[in-house]
């Protein structure tokens, strides 16, 4: 390939990011056809005893623990295999998903499941990210996570409004296997078709820095050699560097709203009395609006910055998580749950295009993936205080009621660390 292959820019590379962002929407689709039915027929589908909060908590547990790990491995492992390979086989291993959860004759085999769409979201949605961020510009950074998020958690929300539907329609067993198993085959052939592996720009940008600094340098880590090792990325990611601490830190804690809305918010609607499609349209809310609003917040970051969108995103998190409890009926519920969503939208892309300002492309997917690995990590502990929430209070209520206050921790150490 010859240098002017190795353009960057959204503009100059409409197709592959289209592509980038059809993948991610299938990735979100997989993740929504298990947010809505799954959860809220729990107990009359797949056997889970009445009440039974830690073991409802254990699917989503099992999926942030896989999930966290693969991130992980998924970076570091696509700056030696490449991009594609890595979202390849992330699909491959989805293909058993639609079929356990079809054949469950138990909530066991559930979890199972959401092991394998742990590992199939850690490497399939940690390259959609990588990859726009190879073939796009620096200036467009918090523009190119927001359209990527966009896509990814409209497909969450779409799929989890089709998918209630399609058990109405088919049963729920029946239904998610139609819907998966469409989801992943169509994946497969477009990875295989049409996306071109984005490894070989992240290697034209390194070599051009090289060749000719910019004029003002990226404010890169200090003292740390051209290839670290896996070891010292992880160090400078984790607790290092304060500016990557603090933004790992954030991202743990914006985690912890969305696993909220994962496991608890089906559980009390229901409760509460609302309907299976009601449960799928006001989760959806969430999604539409924190997929949507990704679309502007993402490129308003790359006009003010990153800092100011991240911390009012985790106060508004915080509010709309609170508001759902204060009032009752779907109209209120779904503007509660737009209203954390919008917060999720200032988060989302924000945090991950600060990793990309402040990493350089040598290890920029490594430095992506373990900030996905401490933020994907937070479902698989904070599920177990949900359930100690919910056993002591004895709905979702009380628990939904504790949980704004936690971001104010993450709001101060965000603050001191990052200046």
């Amino acid at each position: 390939m010859t240098a002017s292959k190795f353009t960057r820019g959204i503009r100059e590379n409409r197709t592959q990011v289209a592509h980038q962002l059809i993948q991610v929407m299938l990735v979100g689709f997989a993740l929504g056809m298990t947010r809505t039915v799954v959860p809220a027929l729990a107990e009359s589908e797949f056997g889970l005893e009445r009440g039974s909060f830690l073991l409802l908590a254990s699917f989503v547990v099992a999926f942030g623990a896989v999930k966290a790990v693969m991130n992980f491995v998924a970076g570091r492992w696509s700056e030696r295999i490449g991009r594609k390979r890595v979202l390849f086989w992330g699909w491959v291993v989805a293909l058993p998903i639609p079929v356990m959860i079809w054949y469950a004759p138990d909530w066991n085999w559930i979890v199972a499941a959401t092991v394998f769409l742990g590992v199939n979201q850690g490497l399939c949605w940690s390259m959609t990210q990588t990859a726009k961020l190879d073939i796009t510009k620096a200036e467009e950074r918090g523009l190119t996570m927001g359209l990527n998020e966009f896509a990814g958690y409209v497909g969450v929300a779409i799929a989890g409004i089709l998918t209630a539907y399609a058990a109405e329609w088919l049963g729920a067993r029946t239904g998610l296997l139609v819907f998966g198993m469409a989801v992943v085959l169509l994946a497969l052939l477009l990875t295989v078709v049409w996306v071109k592996d984005t490894l070989p720009w992240a290697k034209a940008e390194t070599a051009a820095h090289k060749a000719a600094p910019p004029k003002f340098l990226p404010r890169y880590p200090q003292g740390v050699s051209e290839h670290p090792t896996t070891g010292e990325v992880f160090a400078l990611m984790s607790w290092r560097d304060r500016r990557l601490f603090a933004i790992s830190q954030a991202g743990l804690v914006e985690k912890f709203v969305d696993a909220l809305v994962w496991t608890l918010f089906p559980v009390f609607l229901v409760g509460e009395g609302a309907s299976l499609t009601e449960v799928g349209w006001i989760v959806g809310v969430y999604g539409f609006v924190w997929g949507g609003s990704q679309l502007f917040t993402g490129r308003l970051s790359d006009h003010v910055g990153r800092f100011w969108p991240n911390l009012l995103g985790m106060w508004i998190c915080g509010a709309g998580v609170a508001m759902v409890v204060m009032g009752t009926g779907a109209l209120w519920w779904s503007v509660s749950a737009g209203v954390a969503g919008f917060g999720m939208a200032l988060l989302y892309p924000n945090l991950s295009a600060a990793v990309a300002d402040i990493t350089p492309p040598a290890w920029r997917g490594s430095a992506i993936g373990i900030y996905r690995f401490w933020r994907d990590l937070c479902p698989s502990s904070d599920d177990l205080g949900h359930d100690g929430l919910m056993s002591t209070g004895g709905s979702g209520s009380f628990g939904l009621r504790f949980m704004p206050p936690s971001g104010d921790a993450a709001n101060g150490a965000f603050r001191s660390f990052w200046l």
